[in-house]
């Protein structure tokens, strides 16, 4: 088959043909275009873009349908009547009329003869068209550069280059693919004969006799007498190259692998090519890379390039070293990649590539963030002095090369590390609108997850819970389909946290079962959506108090490599190993594992997040083991880390341990006004388990202030039940939140504080009442788990 020319394309041109001879009717012409548009070109006249996941499958699928079977034709032309307007014409009998008129290896000769007559033509074409007395083309005249006019003129000059053996061999491939469309052909054309199929053998048929059919087998091959073997399919170097650059580019720039049915399909079509394109080793690699596997990556990596320096020397060698990198550090050889990647740099400046320099440098950044560890030996200052330079010289330089993606990318990496250091929330924001802005004049559409994802960072900061979910809805609705899917995956998880945040477990799960099946054939996307569904299982195990279950799930959790994983989702299987501990009563170990993450987290320069969140599991151990006192400085200092980085969450968590440690030192008044100032903020985060430990707080702030009142008489016992009141509302609403998050223990300890409460103010129905559901609760979760 030519490089060009398919029976396909020849379909193609006939539906521009009868384009041009306006005998597509008004209600057709939108469809007819955007069918033909979809297979010459990147683009769409429908709603559905084929830069999205399942625009872009999808045309990949259709653009092979159309290779292979004609009927594809009729399921957009099937439903149109004919221009005409004769009853039970349709679109489809004129497309097969047209086929069908191309009835020899002549007629296909003036068919590709006739297309330049459908052009538009020059002042000096039509001077000679005068002079010879022909009158052009009446219909519609098509730009000899626009999309279809550059086809016509593209087909006919591949027609023209074509050997005549060539050309032969296309003719049969057109007979064979025209071949499903006989029957429907035989009930509209009563003249149809079993060799109709060809004008010269039928009209030769009177003369040859019964000789006929052994010419046809001699010209043929048996293809349509029933017995040949031929399943040799009518594909072109140019159609497996466009389908191999789609495939490709739908992989980096979504993140999915190819749909098995469409990896089958397309394996058949390739086999048929007669020159495999060395793109599909590169495809392959993708593929495997996406799959996690391991052996197979590397050896298609090294295929690909080892044609690629051969046929372009040493100009792309610095690409290949970029992307070994690239998969070194997805199969945890980190070592491995940070010294690929530094010779990366080495020949991309030897190369004087700025393009491959600037995101080498940009890749070793965010590596360095990630594993600070393994590039400490390459900075001679501070890590944040070192990420500040290096986003610094990338902002610059992508500025002066015009790499708007880097730009953004640099920006955005700004406002994340002022953020992660505890700087001006002010100056991240500023950093983020830049980068918005960069985004929308440049209409970069694939950036608006990594930009979006960093606002929803800022509103979980700030503590507004209502804008972080928005934010994330506002994304999956109308931004997911242009976006890398692990954008997509990530704004779903944080998500399902937050309506697990409130209680809301099976929506959450509901949300992450919505995660489209195929994209999670993907070896890290897969493993990212069931890790985080373990947490939420985990997460509500520890709140039914079911430790067995727990210790189960995090026996696995942490044996997950943690060099495989981002450091935040190895941070929350660590904080929910020390929730596990403390609620088993191992406070030593729980203790000796807290000191040994700050450690840590100080020597790598971590987020200041996480070391703050250390610290209240700190001072929430020693109130666990009696000591509440021991943890004041640590409350202070945590408060005052969470204030001066503007983390409203932990702020509160921090002011709820101060108010715990001075309702053990008495001094419940100043528990109370803090804990009242701090609620109605922190009710915004929508996280229902600090929410109802605040609760907690507050009404043993009450009571305290109950215990303490100074007046006598009256006034004394008035003032005692108003405080005991409020402390009944108080635990009210913490049983509330705690019956949201499904926390069984501290449930049943809500219970007996309201079961000596109301024995402490003499009514003693209810103080029995509670009694009764504080046990009805226990047997209810003995049952359950027992």
């Amino acid at each position: 088959m030519s490089r060009h020319l398919t029976p396909a394309k020849i379909g193609l041109l006939a539906l521009v043909e009868l384009y041009v001879e306006e005998a597509v009717p008004n209600d057709a012409i939108v469809p007819v275009i955007n069918f033909i548009s979809s297979q010459l070109l990147n683009c769409s006249l429908s709603g559905a873009s084929p830069t999205d996941a399942t625009g872009g499958w999808a045309k990949v699928e259709s653009s092979i349908g159309v290779i292979l079977f004609i009927r594809d034709f009729e399921r957009v032309l099937g439903p149109f009547a004919a221009a005409d307007r004769l009853p039970g014409r349709r679109l489809w009998d004129r497309f097969l009329e047209k086929l069908w008129g191309i009835d020899s290896l002549h007629a296909l000769q003036e068919f590709f003869d006739h297309l330049p007559d459908y052009l538009a033509r020059t002042k000096e074409e039509l001077r000679r068209l005068a002079e010879r007395g022909d009158e052009p083309h009446h219909g519609i005249q098509l730009s000899r550069t626009s999309p279809f006019g550059a086809f016509l003129r593209r087909a006919h000059l591949e027609f023209l280059r074509l050997q005549f053996n060539n050309v032969a061999d296309l003719w049969k491939a057109f007979v064979k693919y025209r071949q499903p469309t006989a029957d429907h052909w035989r009930r509209r054309n009563p003249h149809y004969g079993r060799l109709s199929f060809d004008s010269v053998l039928m009209t030769g048929e009177h003369e040859w006799g019964d000789n006929t059919d052994e010419l046809a087998v001699v010209a043929y091959g048996n293809m349509l007498l029933g017995t040949g073997h031929d399943d040799t399919t009518p594909v072109s170097t140019e159609d497996v190259e466009s389908l191999i650059e789609v495939q490709v580019d739908m992989i980096h720039q979504h993140g999915n692998r190819v749909p098995l049915e469409l990896r089958e399909k397309f394996k058949d079509l390739l086999k048929q090519s007669h020159a495999i394109p060395s793109l599909s080793r590169y495809l392959n690699f993708s593929d495997t890379w996406k799959a996690g596997d391991y052996p197979t990556t590397f050896d298609d990596l090294h295929r690909y390039f080892d044609y690629t320096m051969q046929n372009r020397d040493r100009a792309f060698y610095q690409y290949a070293l970029m992307n070994l990198a690239i998969v070194q550090s997805d199969f945890g050889c980190h070592k491995e990649a940070v010294a690929t990647m530094l010779e990366t740099v080495s020949t991309a400046r030897e190369n004087r590539d700025v393009t491959c320099l600037n995101f080498a440098l940009n890749w070793l950044f965010h590596f360095g963030r990630t594993h600070p560890k393994l590039v400490r030996e390459l900075e001679s200052q501070s890590m944040l002095a070192s990420g500040k330079e290096t986003l610094a010289f990338l902002r610059v330089k992508a500025k002066e090369t015009g790499m708007w993606v880097l730009w953004s990318s640099a920006l955005l990496g700004e406002a994340k590390l002022g953020m992660s250091s505890g700087e001006s929330v002010s100056t991240a924001l500023e950093n983020m609108i830049r980068s918005s802005q960069i985004i929308v004049e440049r209409n970069m559409k694939t950036m608006i997850g990594s930009q979006l994802s960093v606002v929803t960072t800022l509103w979980d900061r700030l503590g507004l819970a209502y804008m972080s979910g928005t934010t994330c809805e506002v994304f999956l609705r109308c931004h997911a389909k242009n976006s890398v899917f692990d954008d997509e995956l990530k704004a779903t998880c944080r998500l399902a946290g937050l309506l697990a945040g409130r209680g809301k477990y099976e929506e959450a799960f509901g949300k992450l079962e919505e995660v489209e099946k195929n994209s999670l054939r993907s070896s890290k996307p897969s493993q990212y959506w069931h890790l985080y569904r373990g947490l939420l299982k985990l997460r509500r195990d520890l709140h039914h108090n079911n430790l067995d279950a727990a210790d189960h799930l995090l026996s696995q959790l942490l044996q997950t490599g943690t060099e495989t994983l981002e450091p935040d989702m190895v941070f929350i299987i660590d904080s929910m190993h020390i929730e596990a501990l403390i609620r088993r009563g191992d406070f030593e170990t729980a203790f000796t594992k807290i000191d040994r993450l700050i450690n840590e987290l100080r020597e790598d320069d971590r987020d200041i997040a996480l070391r703050i969140r250390l610290l209240l599991y700190k001072a929430h151990l020693f109130d666990c083991v009696g000591r509440p006192e021991k943890g004041f400085t640590i409350s202070m200092r945590a408060a005052s880390m969470a204030w001066r980085a503007r983390l409203m969450p932990l702020l509160w968590q921090a002011i709820g341990a101060l108010s715990n440690i001075l309702n053990v030192l008495g001094e419940f008044a100043a528990a109370s006004k803090l804990l009242i100032a701090v609620l109605p903020r922190c009710l915004e985060t929508d996280s229902a388990y600090v929410v109802a430990t605040l609760y907690t707080l507050l009404a043993d702030a009450r009571t305290g202030q109950a215990g303490s009142v100074e007046a006598r008489g009256v006034t004394r016992a008035h003032k005692r039940t108003e405080f005991m009141t409020k402390a009944h509302e108080a635990l009210d609403s913490a049983f509330k939140y705690f019956s949201m998050v499904e926390d069984v223990e501290k449930q049943c300890e809500m219970m007996a504080k309201k079961a000596t409460l109301m024995r402490a103010m003499r009514d003693f129905a209810r103080s029995e009442d509670y009694a009764a559901r504080y046990l009805a609760l226990k047997k209810e979760n003995m049952a359950r788990h027992g």
